[in-house]
């Protein structure tokens, strides 16, 4: 099975940031969670990928070709939708239908519109007058209605009330049921990913510093909690990043059973994206 995205020794610098030997490889039939703090580069990443910015150095291929070489073939594939809906407010949805219809060789009007009714957008209603559930939704339908293999989504998730979130994600779901499609999403809802993801990348920095099956990270790492005296007893190379606090301090470990087993006086916790998050970006290092 080729995989859908391979990412060699990505690099890109802005002067004031740089995204640092950048190493992903997302399989069919799976999504990935990118994941990361504001500025981490997460969005420069998916550029990277759709060739909208040029990269200082590293391979990219989706589905099997060269995003510069056969950048063509390669997007006909690959259906993306951003934080924002980048269809103007004086269109209506058919009229997107109309316009993306000459861009894919593969565009369905049939499905197009039976994502419309699914997602119960008006064709002939102005966007201007939609919500933000709605444009996103639209931005759905316009992703998928070329048959894609590939989705690729920047924060389209984002600002989302539960229930649209909800719907979209199961559209996702449903869409990685055939083994040759793959989708990556970049969110800060961790929620989302820890409902929907396969696998977790997290950027931050510019520098990936988890990637991992999504249930390996959760079922291996936890969060220690202890006393001042008791973390001076813990060796440094049993935990990742601490964070010390008037009532006490926290660790993040990456083995949690190993952990115990070694420390079996000390509380260890299932942890979440978040906390792992958090640890990262505020905790101390070790």
């Amino acid at each position: 099975m080729t995989n859908a995205i391979e990412i060699r020794d990505l690099c890109k610098s802005y002067g004031d940031f740089s995204l640092r030997h950048i190493n992903l490889t997302l399989p069919g039939g799976s999504i990935m969670g990118l994941i990361g703090e504001n500025g981490a580069g997460k969005t420069t990443t998916i550029k990277c990928i759709l060739n909208l910015i040029h990269r200082d150095g590293g391979e990219i291929s989706l589905l099997g070709h060269d995003n510069l070489r056969e950048e063509t073939l390669a997007k006909q594939d690959v259906g993306v939708v951003l934080d924002e809906c980048f269809f103007h407010d004086s269109l209506r949805p058919r009229d997107v239908g109309r316009i993306l219809a000459p861009v894919f060789q593969n565009w369905d009007h049939e499905l197009y519109g039976d994502y419309l009714d699914q997602f119960r957008l008006p064709a002939n209603k102005l966007i201007k007058e939609f919500s933000r559930g709605m444009k996103m939704k639209l931005s759905l339908a316009a992703a998928l209605a070329h048959h894609p293999r590939l989705l690729i989504l920047d924060e389209a998730t984002a600002g989302l009330d539960p229930l649209v979130r909800d719907e979209i994600l199961d559209e996702f779901l449903a869409f990685i049921q055939d083994e040759d499609h793959a989708i990556l999403i970049s969110s800060h809802i961790t929620s989302d990913l820890e409902k929907a993801a396969d696998y977790i990348t997290y950027l931050h920095q510019g520098q990936i510093v988890l990637s991992e099956s999504k249930d390996v990270i959760l079922d291996s790492y936890g969060r220690m909690a202890c006393t001042a005296g008791q973390l001076e007893q813990i060796d440094r190379a049993d935990l990742l990043r601490v964070r010390r606090g008037s009532f006490g301090c926290e660790g993040l470990v990456s083995d949690r059973a190993a952990f115990r087993r070694k420390y079996p006086d000390l509380l260890v916790e299932k942890t979440t994206l978040e906390d792992i998050m958090l640890f990262i970006g505020k905790g101390e290092a070790v």
